[in-house]
């Protein structure tokens, strides 16, 4: 291997993962929640049919595996932070939605890397990409009126 071929390999040179691999990561996951709702399937088995259906050389795999497993074995909790900002039973929610919004709650409250305005600016966007027409105005609501319950320090005003 040259040094050239070296340092393409090495990562950005602050050590974080690129954006754009995360945004990758967060759909994925949120596809993978999506299907996990409707079939009921095991949540490792929905893991490895994503990495082998999906060419994930340009999405950050260890968030992808945290947010799936982390969203699937915290979900009785993550339901009992929604359901307080929610306008109509959980059951009711749009199952796209539903996954928007739990992804995103699951990064409010365990993934403190994360900015809460990142999360909710990423839950906006995949609800116009994936949800209905007014989904991604249900996203934000619920996603900023939780920021602002678990992300205290960040979203009091100065």
């Amino acid at each position: 291997m040259s040094t050239s071929d070296e340092s393409a390999a090495q990562p950005a040179p602050t050590g974080q993962p690129k954006a754009g691999d995360r945004r990758r990561a967060r759909a994925l996951a949120m596809q993978g929640l999506y299907q996990r709702h409707f079939t009921k399937g095991a949540i490792t088995d929905i893991e490895s049919e994503f990495i082998v259906d999906n060419d994930m050389t340009k999405v950050d795999g260890a968030y992808f595996r945290d947010l799936l497993r982390g969203v699937h074995r915290e979900q009785e909790v993550l339901d009992r932070l929604i359901e307080p900002f929610l306008d109509r039973p959980i059951h009711e929610v749009d199952a796209i939605e539903l996954a928007i919004v739990r992804l995103g709650t699951y990064e409010l409250k365990y993934r403190l890397d994360v900015p809460y305005r990142v999360v909710i600016n990423e839950g906006i966007e995949m609800a116009k990409k994936f949800g209905g027409t007014e989904g991604h105005k249900f996203v934000n609501s619920v996603l900023d009126k939780l920021g602002h319950r678990l992300r205290l320090a960040e979203t009091r005003p100065r």
